[in-house]
């Protein structure tokens, strides 16, 4: 989390996110305003600053890398040349993050911020500048620099937008023990004895073959917002039944701590659509997907979620 002062509230309508304003977001804001002189500058300055330390703060709260020190808003000489509330995204390009006031109905985009960006944020803070709502995203302006606040895309077309494309994970590869950045095996995230309860302890499978023909592998997945001291583990064990085909086993372990955070879900996604989710309630200690089959060449979905954060990882067979 950025600037441990900052405290999130997230409204149960998914279309709106809530931001405290705490201290560290207006100590950057005071210190880019001493740069400048015109009282007009500094105020616009100060402004652009918490609107793009809120949706800094909205896009680390969703796992979203970005580079804010790269970005012009965080240069004192762009500030002075440009009306700027950009935010860098690493291998994606500029966000902008425009403040308005709560009787906005319209957000006025600068000329000179009206080309080269991934897209456009409204940024709502009250008059005593201690909240921020981030109201949606557009990814495009008209030449007049008006944006209609009740035009605005949801969030989830912000994250979409600012989510690097990423190809399939091969689960082909597994069985020669390669595995993506951030998947490891089973076995090497766990003991021996913690690893063979972790599936044995599930449901029997008839139809899996022996230990020695399924790979496991392992991801640990934090939301560092909701659960700061708790990780989570996501297991799939990956057993050949015929040529070209498998059967996926999917399930979610705690990670030092015996159960489950509650209302945590587990989902299968096809072409973007849920086809299968369990979530844990009480006293889990873990949750699985019923077993599903898959041909080479399909691809599939596995997402954990909890709240409105959540973690997607696309596989192919």
């Amino acid at each position: 989390m950025k600037g441990n002062q900052s405290i999130i509230y997230s409204d149960l309508e998914p279309w709106t996110f809530k931001v405290t304003l705490a201290l560290s977001a207006h100590q950057r804001a005071k210190e880019f305003q001493g740069y400048h002189s015109n009282p007009e500058k500094a105020k616009q300055v100060y402004l652009n600053t918490l609107a793009v330390y809120a949706v800094d703060f909205y896009l680390d709260c969703m796992g979203i890398k970005t580079n804010w020190s790269a970005s012009f808003s965080y240069n004192p000489v762009m500030q002075t040349m440009m009306d700027v509330a950009d935010l860098e995204i690493p291998r994606l390009g500029k966000l902008e993050c425009r403040a308005v006031r709560s009787q906005d109905s319209v957000v006025c985009i600068p000329m000179e911020v009206l080309s080269d960006r991934i897209g456009y944020v409204a940024v709502q803070i009250d008059e005593k500048l201690r909240e921020a709502t981030l109201l949606g995203f557009s990814k495009t302006v008209q030449e007049s620099g008006e944006l209609a606040i009740g035009e605005l895309r949801s969030l989830p077309n912000l994250l979409e937008a600012v989510t690097p494309v990423r190809q399939p994970i091969q689960l082909s590869k597994w069985f020669d023990n390669i595995f993506e950045a951030g998947w490891q095996s089973l076995e090497a995230l766990l003991s021996t004895n913690q690893a063979n309860l972790a599936f044995r302890s599930s449901t029997n499978l008839a139809s899996f073959r022996s230990d020695m023909e399924t790979v496991k592998g392992a991801k640990l997945i934090e939301f560092p917002v909701l659960l700061p001291s708790q990780s989570v583990a996501l297991l799939m064990a990956i057993t050949p039944i015929a040529e070209q085909k498998a059967i996926v086993l999917v399930q979610v372990h705690p990670v030092g701590t015996k159960t489950l955070p509650a209302n945590l879900k587990l989902s299968l996604l096809a072409s973007g659509k849920t086809v299968a989710e369990v979530e844990s309630q009480g006293q889990y200690n873990y949750i699985q997907l019923k077993p599903f089959r898959g041909d080479s060449g399909e691809s599939f979905d596995i997402q954990v979620s909890l709240g409105e954060a959540s973690v997607t990882e696309t596989f192919e067979f």
